[in-house]
């Protein structure tokens, strides 16, 4: 059940931010670092990313828990990009159509992510910021790759790594 409580006005504000004509999309990019620790079962190729620790340069924080929720979104999209997803198709025609069929890490899939925002100033950004998030999809498949690499010796280029792909590698298949 929701209650309302009425304890004033609602507060809605707009902004605009406008960055310095540098012919870029944004003025201020962000860098990030990540390390990932796997397990692979040597017998059935099975990866389980057991931890994720990430740092984040997104300038001035100003929300703390909204940049926590952004590291681990994105490295979920990462996760999901490295280990599962896969877009299947045929003649035209997808097959893979549900989430059935077309897998995603789910919650209880998600490894202990150690994350650190770098708070820095920059001052191209909107009080100091800059973007927060989308930029650490991107370390996230080289890092388990290169952990995948580390555990068997079999290095993956061309995602996602799956079991069948480890274990044709190491000659078990």
């Amino acid at each position: 059940m929701w209650v309302k409580l009425n304890r004033g006005e609602e507060l809605t504000a707009r902004g605009y931010y406008t960055p310095r004509d540098k012919g870029l999309t944004t003025p201020a990019y962000s860098f990030g670092a990540q390390v990932a620790e796997v397990d692979v079962d040597p017998d059935t190729g099975v990866v389980t990313v057991e931890k994720i620790t990430t740092a984040h340069d997104c300038g001035t924080v100003i929300n703390p828990l909204g940049v926590e929720g952004q590291l681990e979104g994105a490295i979920q999209m990462g996760l999901g990009y490295t280990l599962c997803e896969q877009f299947v198709m045929r003649d035209g025609k997808t097959l893979n159509t549900t989430f059935l069929d077309y897998k995603v890490p789910a919650a209880e899939d998600m490894p202990q992510i150690v994350s650190a925002a770098v708070d820095t100033y920059e001052p191209e950004g909107p009080f100091g910021a800059k973007e927060v998030g989308e930029g650490l999809v991107i370390p996230t498949a080289p890092a388990i790759s290169d952990a995948v690499f580390q555990a068997t010796g079999y290095r993956c280029k061309d995602l996602p790594i799956t079991p069948e792909k480890i274990l044709r590698a190491t000659g078990k298949i």
